[in-house]
């Protein structure tokens, strides 16, 4: 889906990193929640509360969810992070992504 109807954005930014991971929030009629952003080149570590699935638009990198081992996408490509977890990711080229929460 190259854009999306009917959604409230959040002009606040969220901001990681000291600025090396940046995206904005946003909201739908349903309720629904996704970010949109940039990660800068570098290895990162994240915690979810929430399934995510991540869409890499452009760029290209490597992740490691839970009890798996280190897997590279070369945008466009996605993957998937399961809720409670921690995963990490190491960022090759800047990566452009979209990030769906599903509860």
């Amino acid at each position: 889906m190259p854009d999306f109807k009917n959604v409230s954005i959040n002009k606040c930014a969220n901001i990681y990193f000291e600025g090396n991971v940046t995206s904005r929030s946003l909201e739908f009629e349903d309720g629904s929640r996704k970010t949109l952003g940039i990660m800068l080149p570098g290895e990162y570590k994240f915690n979810t509360v929430h399934k995510e699935i991540m869409e890499i638009n452009s760029g290209e990198l490597e992740y490691k969810v839970p009890a798996e081992g280190w897997k590279k996408v070369v945008a466009p490509g996605v993957f998937e992070v399961p809720a409670n977890s921690k995963f990490k990711i190491k960022i090759i080229s800047l990566v452009d992504y979209c990030c769906s929460f599903v509860k």
